[in-house]
């Protein structure tokens, strides 16, 4: 089966969206590195947050940081995750999707950061309960969020947002598919904007990668790398990557609403463009060991005869002309957004995953299959024998 150029570059950017949404808890014990100890310093005052959500990706980073800072924290969800929280921490449990916030009723905090949302109805509800009850709103969105047709960079002010055809309110779980992700989003930052005005921040991540990631999409490169051989790689080397830490996203969100700051802002990185050649190269410089190996790079008409599937399979590649690995960071940088070394994010980001149990590490969520691989590469060096890798 193959698939037009149009058709491979549209999938690109529904696949970001659906993959966005296949997130499953972890405990943060699990996820915490066995790296270095790092000194936090306190925060200039202690808040009182509630964090919506604070059991899935970024939410345990969110919970450690804000309690290193020496912040009175309470999480908010349906309480269903083994994820452990650190000491003092106060869980409420409720369910967004049945409208059941009650546990929130007649309390304050300084500030709200909303992670999990993704349909407008949960906003309005949390509105709703929230309004007067804090001083402060976060609520992280993502790139998908915008409408990029014609649009050479992503940009807060000048690329617009998509928008529903119908009433965002009406679609609920029953109603929500993966081709909806950054309309909902958008909608949902809209209602995030009714109910809290310019309280409200509005932060749109790329790709969130590092420990902890249960969607395999950075994850597989440095585990392939791992293996060694001969690696399939996407395009030339040239098309831009985007991604941020969790740990960086997570640790700014609550610098942000320690500072009162508010606004939209795009959160990827790293500061300085880099592109697929230099993220592979990193990975494999930061990994242990002499592993063998060689990139050999495939053309996307390549690619596409084989029926490889940018983003989910060629993980962090959306392909040469696409924008979403273009967008501007400039406003997040000025706001604060730090970025640890991509060698630390790889090189974490393969200890944690070798210490899952064997069952996890036995079926990820994105890459490339072995034998599609194997076959790609051999029609790829028949093609061009006189290639080589790099």
């Amino acid at each position: 089966m193959t698939t037009d150029r149009r058709s491979f570059l549209r999938l690109s950017a529904l696949a970001g969206g659906a993959l966005a949404l296949s997130g499953r808890p972890f405990p943060l014990s699990a996820a915490a590195p066995e790296s270095r100890p790092r000194h936090v310093a306190p925060a200039p005052r202690s808040l009182d947050l509630l964090i919506l959500g604070g059991t899935g990706f970024i939410g345990p980073w969110q919970v450690e940081y804000a309690v290193a800072r020496g912040h009175r924290v309470t999480v908010f969800n349906r309480g269903r995750s083994d994820t452990e929280l650190p000491a003092g921490v106060e869980a409420l449990v409720g369910d967004r999707n049945e409208g059941d916030l009650s546990a929130l009723e007649g309390r304050e905090w300084d500030a709200v950061i909303d992670n999990p949302t993704t349909l407008p109805f949960w906003v309005r509800d949390a509105g709703r309960m929230l309004e007067n009850a804090t001083g402060h709103y976060l609520f992280i969105s993502t790139i998908s969020a915008y409408d990029v047709a014609g649009a050479t960079v992503i940009d807060e002010e000048e690329t617009p947002r998509l928008r529903h055809d119908g009433d965002p309110l009406e679609v609920g779980p029953a109603e929500y598919t993966g081709a909806l992700y950054g309309a909902m989003k958008a909608e949902s930052e809209r209602e995030a904007e009714r109910w809290f005005g310019e309280r409200t921040t509005v932060i749109r991540p790329g790709l969130i990668v590092g420990p902890g990631d249960p969607t395999d999409r950075f994850t597989w490169w440095p585990v392939r790398i791992a293996r060694g051989g001969d690696i399939l790689a996407p395009g030339d080397g040239t098309d831009p990557v985007q991604v941020i830490d969790a740990r960086d996203l997570s640790e700014w969100c609550v610098r942000l609403v320690e500072e009162g700051t508010t606004g939209t802002f795009n959160a990827t990185g790293p500061r300085a463009p880099l592109t697929m050649a230099e993220q592979l190269h990193g990975i494999r410089a930061a990994l242990p060991g002499d592993l063998p190996l060689r990139f050999h790079w495939a053309p996307m008409e390549h690619l596409q005869a084989h029926d490889i599937r940018p983003w989910s399979e060629m993980t962090t590649w959306f392909g040469p002309d696409s924008v979403m690995a273009r967008a501007s960071i400039e406003r997040a940088v000025a706001a604060g957004l730090t970025f640890r070394p991509l060698a630390e994010t790889a090189a974490e980001t393969l200890a944690w995953w070798s210490r899952l149990p064997e069952e996890r590490r036995a079926s990820m969520n994105a890459g490339l299959d072995p034998e599609k691989e194997g076959a790609a590469l051999a029609a790829l060096l028949d093609r061009q024998p006189e290639m080589g890798g790099a």
